[in-house]
């Protein structure tokens, strides 16, 4: 083994209440995925009210949100990194569950758009900050783990979008699953800022850094990331798993409810275990391995995600062609297993191959990256394809376009391995004065 390797793990201190700040961050991230998933929840009742084709409803669920989320995300990092980042959470938390709110009272496609890029301006301000101070309060041999256990945030939050919103829309319409899913959060924004407190940047790694100190620019920041091929390679393997887990995140409700003749209500707590529950386990069991793995050989960062989705690949195309609701739960189990350790894993690198004071930028800049093409993209992919398919006379056009999207999932392994070659190296000058 190589001395990079034992210079990626500095002296390290075990920060006092980190454990209260990780759970009241995870909680925040649910509530950022709860608001988001709602609106997938009942992405069939609302296209009939309102007579949407595939493509406008892969446009609520991507584009509207994803566009101004994406595009903020970058100047609220780049504020994360030179003020206070607790209270950026907090008011984020506030403009995103009002937003939600909002959706349940809209009349048509463009005010529904416009409410949902409200949830999108909010939720910029939600996950750079909250990695940059997980990566402040966990050490680099926890830190995957650590955000393994945020990451679960996205498994709870899509579990209870399910759940919630299919109750609430079967007892009350789906205008009251929006405000089920939007006031809660509010009491959150208020927890969070009056029981957390900022923590000291670097105070994981005994790397203190003066809050005067003058933090990089962003061109100097964006041109190391840029240096970093290791970086580069990750992230471009983790935006193509993106598109392809986005696309099933926003449709596979949909795909169940036409292939098998379902409601809402039928498919969500099964989808919600699955994605929630299975979902949230694999993130903190495989995070677990990754710093295992990665305390011998740092490669492992990148290389665990390779693995993990070509193991997924064939099971998710199974899922398409089984014939019963029972059959097709049983082969999503490994996909939604092993689906969220991508992101916590390039939260993890984006933390890793930077400078301290360029964490939250970095951060935003991969979430950038991964909601403007993934989030973004797999949902208006995969509706533009099932209206082609439709169009030219298919008996499954979303299934169809469901099976083309697994492509992106399959190229994104060639990427991963590509990105491990490096790491080690990367992460060394990272670590440099």
């Amino acid at each position: 083994m190589s001395d990079i390797q034992t210079t990626a793990e500095p002296v390290t201190n075990k920060v006092k209440g980190r454990a209260w700040v990780l759970a009241v961050l995870t909680m925040v991230y649910t509530f950022n995925h709860l608001d988001r998933q709602v609106i997938i929840t009942v992405l069939e009742p609302i296209k009939a009210a309102m007579q949407l084709s595939d493509q406008q409803l892969g446009l609520l669920t991507g584009l509207s949100f994803a566009l101004v989320y994406a595009t903020l995300g970058i100047p609220v990092a780049y504020l994360a990194d030179r003020s206070n980042r607790r209270n950026i959470i907090a008011l984020a938390l506030l403009v995103w569950s009002g937003a939600t709110a909002v959706c349940g009272v809209t009349q048509n496609f463009w005010q529904l758009f416009l409410a949902r890029m409200g949830v999108g301006i909010g939720e910029a301000g939600g996950t750079p900050p909250a990695t940059s101070m997980i990566s402040d309060l966990y050490a680099p041999r926890e830190r995957a783990m650590a955000l393994g256990i945020y990451t679960t945030g996205i498994g709870f939050g899509i579990m209870l979008g399910y759940i919630v919103g299919a109750l609430v829309y079967a007892n009350f319409g789906w205008r009251a699953a929006f405000f089920a899913a939007g006031v809660p959060g509010i009491l959150l924004a208020i927890v969070l800022r009056f029981t957390v407190k900022e923590p000291k940047r670097g105070i994981s790694e005994n790397r203190h850094t003066e809050t005067d100190e003058p933090a990089p620019s962003m061109m100097e920041t964006f041109r190391f990331m840029m240096s970093q091929s290791s970086y580069m390679f990750l992230l471009l393997g983790c935006l193509l798993i993106c598109v392809s887990a986005n696309a099933y995140v926003a449709f596979t409700s949909s795909h169940l409810q036409r292939t098998y003749d379902l409601q809402p209500q039928d498919v969500a707590i099964p989808l919600g275990l699955l994605i929630g529950g299975v979902g949230s386990v694999g993130a903190i069991v495989i995070g677990f391995i990754c710093d295992k793995l990665s305390a011998k050989d740092l490669r492992w960062r990148p290389w665990i995600i390779a693995v993990t989705s070509a193991i997924a690949l064939p099971f998710a195309f199974m899922f398409l062609q089984a014939a019963t609701p029972m059959e097709a739960y049983i082969w999503n189990v490994v996909p939604n297993f092993v689906g969220l350790i991508y992101a916590s894993i390039a939260y993890t690198a984006s933390q890793e191959l930077v400078k301290l004071r360029m964490r939250s930028f970095s951060s935003a800049f991969t979430l950038f990256c991964l909601t403007l093409i993934g989030i973004s993209g797999g949902p208006w992919v995969t509706g533009f394809l099932s209206d082609m398919f439709a169009a030219g006379g298919h008996d499954a056009p979303l299934k169809h376009a469901l099976e083309w999207v697994l492509l992106f999932n399959g190229a994104s392994v060639i990427c991963l391995i590509l990105a491990g070659f490096k790491y080690r190296g990367d992460v060394a000058r990272a670590l440099e004065d």
